[in-house]
């Protein structure tokens, strides 16, 4: 209990998740600090703050957390039957163009196993527990994470064939300076690897910015600009034209849980069908 409030930093979410009454959790977390005869939370009107001795009794309940899980798995006590519920989180391309169209084949396999898809363009904090796996464009380099490469992917420079006929075809990079530009919202860049519009031209300056891959790729097909769009995505639309198609940029996404969930069957089986279905149709991302 102590352990999802400190990850979710609030006890009505800790209790939703848990499946308790929020009351209840509050006279445990109570309880708890009594027993302890120390204060490990700052309990506010918007959330809860872990104290210099919650952050203390948190790494050693993750770690007493770890021990347990393996110990329940190493005995057969844990995972035998692939059920429960995992969150994976994902970036909103992937996650709403590849995955939510793939992933019911999972849940007709394992009837009794939920999936939460979040595909939305943020990183998640795998050690806050906002996901159970998360497909990330970078190989994190800090915290208790196992990590493996799920596959590489490219982009490239779209347009409309309405924005083609309206404006012409470019035949350079220079050429792209004539058109209207469509890319991220530059200060809500997560990641360093979504920064790619100066792989391209020392200048993007965009005129339509949208924080996500989805909505990028629907502005391009309205005809608002052009764009750097994933090239698994934009192949579906036969009203996108490939721009200088010599001109393109490789990524990468990674399949990422916490190491404490490493025994955990129902994740083991989520990040095995992952990499199966990204094999299966590996040539569409590279």
């Amino acid at each position: 209990m102590f352990l999802a409030v400190a990850r979710s930093g609030q006890l009505l979410a800790a209790s939703r998740r848990l499946g308790i009454n929020h009351a209840t959790l509050g006279r445990r977390m109570t309880a708890l600090e009594d027993t302890l005869r120390t204060r490990l939370l700052v309990r506010r009107t918007n959330g809860c703050e872990l104290t210099t001795e919650g952050e203390i009794y948190f790494r050693a309940a993750e770690r007493m957390e770890a021990e347990m899980l393996s110990a329940q798995a190493a005995t057969g006590h844990i995972g035998t039957t692939i059920a429960g519920t995992v969150r994976l989180g994902a970036p909103d391309g992937f996650g709403v163009s590849f995955l939510a169209s793939r992933l019911g084949k999972l849940m007709q396999q394992h009837p009794q196993l939920k999936v939460q898809l979040v595909p939305v363009p943020r990183s998640f904090s795998l050690s806050q527990r906002e996901a159970d796996v998360a497909i990330t464009i970078e190989r994190p380099e800090q915290g208790r994470l196992i990590s493996s490469k799920l596959t590489d992917y490219t982009l490239g420079l779209y347009a409309s064939r309405g924005h083609i006929e309206t404006h012409g075809m470019p035949k350079s990079v220079d050429d792209l300076k004539r058109h209207p530009r469509i890319g991220y919202v530059e200060d809500l860049i997560f990641s360093p690897s979504l920064n790619f519009t100066g792989e391209i031209m020392r200048d993007w300056d965009p005129g339509f910015e949208i924080s996500s891959a989805t909505g990028q790729t629907e502005a391009v097909r309205s005809g608002a600009g052009i764009g750097i769009l994933h090239d698994y995505i934009a192949r579906q639309y036969l009203e996108l034209v490939r721009i200088l198609p010599e001109v393109a940029i490789r990524r990468s996404y990674w399949t990422t849980y916490h190491e404490s969930s490493r025994d955990l069957i129902r994740i083991r089986t989520l990040v095995d069908f992952l990499n199966a279905i990204v094999h299966q149709e590996r040539h569409i991302f590279v």
